[in-house]
């Protein structure tokens, strides 16, 4: 594997002059950042609650919307990098804060969106008052939620799936915390991250509707972008303005591969954990082609890695530790945790008393029950889709792994279906079931999967080019074909990957039964049976307690479930099938 490390030579020794790159490169970016700064501005235009924002479904109008929706997708994609990078190595590094990120986390990712904008959008509204601010930061926030678990899972898998001698050489090079963070775990981490904040994309446009055409209490804000073009067209039932969503989509999601997520895979491929030469080609992105092409870009790259350099290899300054709490000198040291623990189990039992009295007001012990009824019938459809969504994406996403040029040319193809929103196949699916009488509680039930399936096949990708190209000649050495291949090589390099991306989907599927439960195509409506219709149904309305005790119920059996099941498999993908 090659790598270039353009800060080495700077470019300063060959002159500053702009070349035909520079002026290419420059002209593209600029025009990124005009629309960005445009969208940008539009947010903080005065705004009442209650006062109706014109929408029209002109396509003329799609370029301003797509720019606001595209600025809204990055800066949560932003913020999720951020949280990622702060709270994973937490997780990762610490066994009494892992205790309540982890099922936090768990919680967090059940949490419907709709019922985190009937909680937030008030708050954001109060914070920004008379602006449009507030319902545009409750759209990020919202946003924010769909992609940003998934990815802090993934960098928490790799952190604790880094191999040992990579500490070994730590160790012999005397490397401080600080720089195994920056030099040896992100690095690890860099392949599986991206592959994971791509899907983590296609989740947030997934939710965009629900995130731009907000409806809680009765109120109604609507804030102009793809996402709620795409509501008013299914309200209005207009089918040439589905049509044209689509095309917008589709343009958004190829200028999205093109110029941010095919040149960082380019990037990427340097982190690979691999020492022979495999002869395959790295994927190849002309946009990165481009700026390495370029003088003045160069020139930027050369003084941003010093700074880098400088900021990882501070000389001989004790940083404050983010990831690490300072231990405590105590006798017995076995007294902190247990104190730590009961603090744990106090605010959990305050939190539920909290929630009890607050629901128990106003709803009976019997509708508790029906609740807990409803969240077991999702908890099965969950199950049976997660398990067929293996079965198929699984060698798929092995075989797309294994071939480069395939995985080039499927990528885009799988971005697209993954960011595809759900809701443009209701008049399809609404259609089907008046028309033909089909049973609205199973041919309901694949729009739960079709948008979340796409976490198990990044992640399948993201095992499989995590191989080791020396373990892929070792196998083909000995003559491994077959069951045996699958049982000695792909499946224990994949597993701790397809754990992250089975997890993620399963949460995915808890979070898009509040779509799938309830689909609406004009003047039809159709509700099928589970917890996601009944929390839908109250959200719209504005009935907070039962709201709460929709997410309170779909909590508990993610945090059950992932307590039980997929969290027992982390450990045991961390322990057993770690690259040593």
């Amino acid at each position: 594997m090659h790598q270039t490390r353009h800060y080495q030579r700077p470019e300063t020794t060959i002159g500053l002059k702009p070349n035909r790159w520079d002026v290419l490169a420059l002209l593209i970016i600029l025009g990124i950042l005009a629309a960005l700064a445009w969208a940008a501005g539009q947010m903080q235009t005065p705004y009442q609650v209650g006062t109706p924002i014109p929408l029209s479904l002109d396509p003329s109008e799609l370029p301003a919307y797509a720019s606001k929706t595209i600025l809204r997708m990055f800066i949560a994609l932003l913020c999720s990098f951020i949280f990622t990078l702060i709270v994973a190595p937490i997780a990762a590094k610490n066994r009494q804060a892992e205790k309540v990120i982890i099922p936090l986390i768990d919680i967090l990712q059940s949490i419907p969106i709709l019922g985190m904008l009937s909680i937030t959008v008030v708050a954001f509204i109060e914070l920004f008052p008379n602006s449009l601010m507030g319902p545009e930061c409750a759209a990020i926030f919202a946003i924010f939620t769909s992609q940003v678990w998934n990815m802090t899972l993934s960098f928490y898998q790799s952190l604790r799936t880094t191999p040992k001698e990579y500490y070994d050489t730590a160790a012999i090079f005397h490397l401080s915390f600080w720089q195994i963070f920056w030099r040896i775990e992100l690095p690890f981490a860099i392949p599986g991250l991206l592959w994971n904040a791509m899907v983590s994309m296609s989740g947030g446009w997934f939710f965009v509707v629900a995130a731009e055409a907000i409806s809680v209490s009765n109120q109604s804000i609507i804030l102009p972008g793809i996402g709620s073009y795409i509501h008013l067209a299914i309200a209005k039932a207009n089918l040439p303005a589905i049509f044209y969503s689509i095309l917008a989509m589709l343009v958004v999601i190829f200028l999205y591969d093109q110029l941010l997520f095919r040149p960082l895979l380019t990037w990427a491929e340097r982190f690979k954990a691999t020492r022979i030469d495999d002869g395959q080609h790295p994927p190849r992105a002309w946009f990165y082609q481009l700026l390495t092409k370029t003088k003045l870009l160069k020139f930027i790259q050369f003084i941003f890695g010093n700074i880098l350099n400088f900021f990882i290899d501070t000389p001989k300054i004790k940083l404050p530790s983010l990831f690490k709490i300072p231990k405590l000198h105590l006798r017995h040291p076995a007294v902190l945790t247990w104190c730590w623990n009961v603090v744990l189990v106090f605010v959990l039992t305050v939190t539920i008393l909290f929630l009890w009295n607050f629901i128990t007001h106003t709803v009976s012990v019997s509708e508790i029950k029906k609740v807990f009824f409803l969240g077991s019938i999702t908890a099965l459809k969950v199950a049976i889709l997660i398990l067929l969504a293996s079965l198929i994406w699984i060698p798929i996403g092995t075989w797309i792994g294994l071939h480069a040029k395939a995985s080039h040319i499927v990528q885009p193809i799988i971005q697209f279906l993954a960011a595809f929103p759900v809701n443009l196949i209701y008049p399809l699916m609404v259609t089907l079931i008046v028309r033909y009488r089909l049973n609205v509680e199973i041919w309901s039930t694949p729009l739960m999967i079709l948008g979340t399936q796409w976490y198990i096949l990044f992640n399948v990708i993201a095992g499989v080019k995590a191989i080791p190209t020396e373990l892929r000649y070792v196998s083909q050495n000995l003559g491994l074909k077959h069951w045996l291949w699958w049982k000695r090589l792909a499946l224990p390099a994949i597993f701790p990957y397809y754990v992250t991306g089975s997890m993620a989907a399963a949460g995915g599927c808890w979070n898009a039964c509040i779509v799938a439960d309830v689909l609406q195509w004009g003047d039809h409506r159709l509700v099928a049976t589970g917890l996601g219709s009944y929390i839908a149904e109250h959200t719209t309305t504005g009935d907070f307690p039962r709201i709460a005790l929709g997410i309170a119920v779909m909590s508990i059996y993610v945090l059950v479930i992932n307590r039980l099941l997929w969290r027992k498999l982390y450990y045991f993908s961390a322990t057993r099938f770690m690259m040593e």
